[in-house]
C-alpha cells in the first residue's frame, strides 16, 4: 500500500448514504400493481447487487417474472450457532405525477437540507442506509455478531406477490436460521419538546383485506323506472360501508403506546375514547388513530357502459384493515353492513402481526437510539398499513419496523408516504446510518 493510499480518508456509511439514496431514487421503479405497466425493479436490483459485490459480498438476484427482481445476500457473522437476523427493504415505489411535484419525483435532488424524490422515505432511504453500513463494515473487515440476511425486494407496494412472498414460497433456503427481521416503518422520531423525542418502533401492523362487492340485477332502458337498479343498490351498500365507524378495540401494542403517551403528556387516557389524546400527537395521529379499530374504505367503483342503459352488474372495491387476529370479525360485520344481494369476494388477504416490545433485539434498538440521541424515548406502536413482514411471518419470523430517522419537529412525516414532494432529511439519513451501525453491532 502506498503512503498516499494509507493516508486516504476512509469512506464511512454517513459519507456515502446520501449519494446511494439519490442513485436509487433516480432509478424509476414505479409499481402500478400490473407488471405490464410497472417500471420493474430489475435495474435497481442490479445496482444494489453491484454495490454489494464491490465490497466482497455474494448477492443473488431472483426474478419472479420479467423485470420483477429482488436481491439476497448473506453476511456471515462471528457466531454461526446464533439465529440469523433478516434486514429487508423494498425497491419499488408507488406512481408519481411530475406535474404535482415541486421537483421531478425521480431526480434525487438535494434542496433545503432534504433529498427529494419518490421513495425517499418509502423506502429507498433505508435501502441506502443498509447498503452504506454493510459496505463500510466490509471495507473495514468487520464481522457482525451473527449472520445478517440482506434482502432488497420487489413488489412490496402491491402486496409482495413478486417479491417477499415469491422468495418465501420458492426460495425458503434463503431464510435458513432466521428468527427475527427488521424493516420499515419504524425508528422515526416524533418531537414532544426540546428534551424529549418519541421513537416509534413498529411491533405490530394491521391485516389486509381487499374486497370486491358485486351486485347483479336486471338491465334495462335508462328512461324507464327501475326499482331493481344494480348501481343504486351497490351505491347504498358502499355508502353504508364508508360511513360505518367500527368500535374501539385496543390491542396490547396500542395499549402500551397509549400508556407511554399518557405518561409523557401527563394526561389520563380514556380507553373507551382515546381519540382526544391521540389528537394531541399532531400529524402522526393519522396513523395512530387508524390502529384503535378496524377500518373499511371504499376505493373503487365500476358500473355501466352506456348513458341510457341500466347495467346488469355494478362492482366496488373496499380496502379493509382489520386489527391483528380479527379478520373474520371484520368480515362478518361487513356482511351485515352491506346487506342481502351484495356478493363479497376477497381480492387479497394477509394477516395482521403483533409481537411484544421486549427481548435483546428491542434492547439493542433502544440503546442505539439513546446513544445517539439522549432525548430519545423508544416506544412500541402499530402500523395502520402493511409491509413485507406479512410474508416473513409465515415462516414464524418475529418482525419489527426499525428504519431509524431523526426528523425535524415541524415535518409532517406521515403525509410523505405516497404523497407529493416526498423527501428525507440529509441529517436524518446520516443519523440513521450511525444508529443502524451501533444497533447491528449489538444485535
Amino acid at each position: 500500500m502506498s503512503a498516499e493510499s494509507a493516508n486516504a480518508p476512509v469512506t464511512t456509511a454517513a459519507d456515502e448514504v446520501v449519494e446511494l439514496c439519490r442513485d436509487l431514487i433516480r432509478i424509476d421503479t414505479t409499481n402500478t400493481g400490473d407488471t405490464r405497466t410497472a417500471a420493474g425493479e430489475r435495474a435497481a436490483a442490479e445496482y444494489v447487487a453491484a454495490k454489494l459485490a464491490e465490497v466482497g459480498l455474494e448477492p443473488r438476484i431472483y426474478e419472479s417474472t420479467r423485470g420483477r427482481a429482488s436481491v439476497v445476500a448473506r453476511y456471515e457473522g462471528a457466531d454461526p450457532s446464533r439465529p440469523a437476523l433478516l434486514l429487508h427493504g423494498h425497491l419499488d415505489v408507488v406512481p408519481a405525477d411530475a406535474d404535482e411535484w415541486s421537483v421531478h419525483p425521480f431526480s434525487g435532488e438535494i434542496k433545503d437540507g432534504y433529498v427529494w424524490g419518490r421513495g425517499a422515505v418509502d423506502m429507498k432511504d433505508f435501502d441506502a442506509m443498509l447498503l452504506a453500513v454493510v459496505r463500510q463494515w466490509k471495507r473495514e473487515g468487520r464481522v457482525p455478531p451473527r449472520d445478517l440476511v440482506l434482502m432488497f425486494l420487489a413488489d412490496e407496494e402491491a402486496a409482495g406477490k413478486y417479491g417477499a412472498h415469491f422468495l418465501v414460497d420458492e426460495h425458503p433456503e434463503e431464510f435458513e436460521g432466521v428468527t427475527e427481521a427488521v424493516g420499515e416503518v419504524g425508528g422515526f422520531s416524533v418531537t414532544v419538546n426540546n428534551d424529549l423525542r418519541l421513537y416509534m418502533i413498529e411491533t405490530a401492523e394491521k391485516g389486509l383485506e381487499w374486497l370486491r362487492l358485486t351486485v347483479t340485477d336486471r338491465p334495462g332502458h335508462g328512461s324507464m323506472i327501475h326499482d331493481d337498479n344494480a348501481v343504486t343498490r351497490l351505491s347504498e351498500a358502499v355508502a353504508r360501508v364508508g360511513r360505518h365507524r367500527f368500535p374501539v378495540e385496543l390491542t396490547p401494542t396500542v395499549r402500551a403506546f397509549l400508556s407511554e403517551v399518557s405518561e409523557v403528556l401527563q394526561v389520563e387516557i380514556d380507553h373507551d375514547n382515546p381519540e382526544t389524546v391521540i389528537a394531541k400527537l399532531g400529524p402522526i395521529a393519522r396513523i395512530i388513530g387508524a390502529t384503535i379499530r378496524h377500518t373499511a374504505n371504499p376505493t373503487g367503483l365500476t358500473a355501466g357502459y352506456k348513458e341510457n342503459v341500466i347495467p346488469g352488474k355494478a362492482e366496488a372495491v373496499i380496502d379493509c384493515r382489520p386489527l391483528p387476529g380479527r379478520s373474520e370479525e371484520l368480515l362478518a360485520r361487513l356482511r351485515e353492513i352491506v346487506g342481502d344481494g351484495v356478493h363479497i369476494d376477497q381480492i387479497h388477504s394477509q394477516p395482521g402481526l403483533e409481537t411484544t416490545f421486549d427481548g435483546p433485539l428491542v434492547d439493542a434498538m433502544s440503546e442505539s437510539l439513546r446513544h445517539h440521541d439522549p432525548a430519545a424515548r423508544p416506544v412500541p406502536y402499530m402500523l395502520s398499513g402493511g409491509t413485507d413482514a406479512k410474508a416473513f411471518s409465515r415462516l414464524g419470523i418475529r418482525c419489527f419496523g426499525f428504519a431509524p430517522l431523526q426528523l425535524p419537529a415541524d415535518l409532517d412525516f406521515s403525509a410523505l408516504f405516497h404523497g407529493i414532494d416526498e423527501r428525507v432529511p440529509v441529517e436524518g439519513l446520516e443519523f440513521g446510518t450511525r444508529v443502524l451501525d451501533r444497533f447491528l453491532s449489538n444485535s
